[in-house]
């Protein structure tokens, strides 16, 4: 018998930025944590294929999946929460969307008939839905953007049309507001959220639940006006007040017994989450016993939002030392020879990002020869481990004009270059020149890491030999120079497929340089053992 799965689709009301993907993510938690299967959905109503040549500070981080697929960064939520690994199947765009029907049509699979918004958008949409969730006893869909939007409609059409397809008992429709607090009057004002229950009903959805975004707590009063002008049931309204963490809300949320009123819609019987683990590790992200400070060195420090994965993969290894991990934010373009020991003579230990282009690169390097030669311990992700090659081939073995093709295509030694062709991810063959496209020329998604034996990686993954990470880069590390390298007593301790893809510093208490993204698989439950590993040795650091 084929399971029917039970949909709960998550839209937004007023403005953006709210956390609909917190929201999303903490009803799955508590879903998964009584037993249920659960899987998420991000469906994004804008117009690019997917984010992958979106700049950071247009929309955040990018998050890749194992399979390789460049996502919005409401995923990287979902798997965090969730603890699991997620597909391009749990994100789909308009663009996406559109670029599928009219593929169809061009292939004649729609014998000719007019191509239109209903049926075929929005049946492109409910099909997309349906497949995500196969399997699975509840699919969380979350709807990008907010009600009224003009790009949104199909989308919100292909919710209405599901919920009338499955019936009730199969779906129930969240709807998450705010409710603004108005200093000059001093009192939480309701009409944003009636006026914007009242845009859903327009389109032909009433919500079953409110769930409430607010400065400051909701109370019993309030909650009961919004029930009756929203039509809903007193237990349905829920508060999401700000948090000192994120990873409190499942356990805000499950205070209000907010899985009473969902198994009621859905169906589910009585839901009783474990929660203990979880517990215990927003008590340590609250409270912490120890503290280090890191300097976390980027281009984007402007917008916190373009590392969202790092930072949160940082709160998961403090939280399991059960310490505060302290960022110092520091721009790499203000980063020159003079001030450097000024802005890093305090910090644990040094963070350089990954990123693209040459902005604020020789900043970068600044920080990693500090690092180095200061013996502070050092963790270069992606660019941050190959500007860690040139600081060294610059440095130490003396090569003159040491540098990366990315940043000058005519250097005399390009520690850093673009092979012109790899296996991918799905086993597939791909060329890449200097004239490729930018959206798809990237080794993208989890690759193997073969690691050497008795190095530092070995020892903070438990002497695993092969591990998989995932990836989103161009360039390589030039294998032409790894001897010099290694003479000089740097070591490349992982490899996939003879590429370069991590180092080490022999003579140096921990420092690595990663090709790979561990922050895209650490989880609050689950830590990257990379993370974990540098912030154990910036905590050791800061004791001495």
């Amino acid at each position: 018998m084929v399971k029917e799965t039970k949909y709960i689709f998550i839209t937004g009301g007023v403005l953006s930025s709210l956390g609909k993907g917190i929201a999303a993510a903490s009803i799955a938690t508590l879903l998964k944590n009584v037993g249920l299967k659960v899987s998420m959905l991000k469906a994004d109503p804008y117009i690019n294929v997917d984010p992958g040549t979106m700049s950071p500070l247009e929309h955040g981080e990018v998050f890749v999946t194992d399979d390789g697929a460049e996502t919005d960064l409401d995923l990287g939520h979902y798997e965090r929460f969730l603890d699991e690994s997620l597909s391009q199947d749990n994100n789909f765009t308009t663009g996406r969307v559109y670029s599928a029907v009219i593929e169809k049509e061009r292939r004649g699979d729609y014998l000719g008939k007019t191509i239109q918004v209903i049926p075929h958008i929005v049946g492109e949409i409910v099909d997309r839905i349906k497949k995500a969730g196969e399997g699975k006893d509840v699919l969380i869909v979350e709807i990008g953007g907010t009600v009224g939007d003009i790009e949104g409609l199909p989308f919100l059409e292909a919710i209405r049309a599901l919920r009338v397809e499955v019936g009730k008992k199969r779906a129930m429709n969240i709807h998450l507001t705010l409710v603004p607090y108005i200093k000059v009057a001093g009192e939480l004002k309701t009409k944003p959220t009636q006026h914007s229950v009242g845009e859903l009903r327009r389109i032909g959805i009433s919500p079953d639940m409110i769930i409430c975004r607010s400065e400051m707590t909701l109370n019993r009063e309030l909650k009961d006006k919004i029930a009756s002008s929203c039509g809903v049931e007193k237990n349905c309204v829920i508060e999401s007040s700000d948090s000192a963490s994120i990873y409190q809300i499942p356990l805000a949320f499950l205070k209000q017994d907010i899985l009473t009123p969902i198994a009621e819609n859905l169906g589910l019987g009585e839901l009783k989450p474990d929660m203990s683990q979880w517990d215990s590790l927003v008590k340590r992200i609250i409270a912490p016993t120890d503290e280090t400070t890191i300097a976390f060195v980027g281009k984007y420090v402007d917008l916190k939002e373009s590392y969202k994965s790092l930072t949160e993969s940082i709160i998961h290894a403090g939280a399991n030392l059960d310490a505060r991990v302290n960022l110092k934010w520091i721009d790499s373009e203000k980063i020159e020879p003079t001030n450097v020991e000024e802005l890093l003579k305090d910090v644990d230990g040094v963070l350089v990002a990954g990123g693209f282009g040459e902005r604020g690169v020789s900043g970068k390097i600044e920080a990693i020869k500090f690092a180095r030669e200061n013996k502070i311990p050092y963790l270069g992700i992606c660019l941050g481990m190959q500007l860690a090659l040139i600081e060294f081939a610059r440095n130490v073995l003396k090569l003159e004009d040491a540098n990366s093709i990315e940043f000058n295509t005519e250097c005399k030694n390009p520690i850093i270059y673009l092979i012109d062709s790899f296996i991918d991810a799905s086993g597939q063959k791909q060329i890449r020149t200097h004239k490729s496209p930018l959206g798809g020329t990237m080794r993208l998604g989890a690759y193997a890491c073969d690691i050497k034996a008795n190095s530092l990686l070995s020892e903070i993954y438990g002497k695993v030999k092969t591990v998989k990470e995932r990836h989103r880069h161009r360039y390589e590390a030039n294998p032409k120079y790894r001897e010099s390298f290694e003479k000089a007593g740097l070591i490349v301790s992982g490899e996939s497929n003879g590429l370069i893809e991590a180092i080490e510093i022999k003579n140096h208490p921990w420092f690595i340089g990663v090709q790979f993204h561990p922050e895209f698989t650490s989880r609050l439950t689950k830590p990257n053992p990379t993370i974990l590993g540098f912030i154990r040795a910036s905590i050791a650091n800061h004791a001495k």
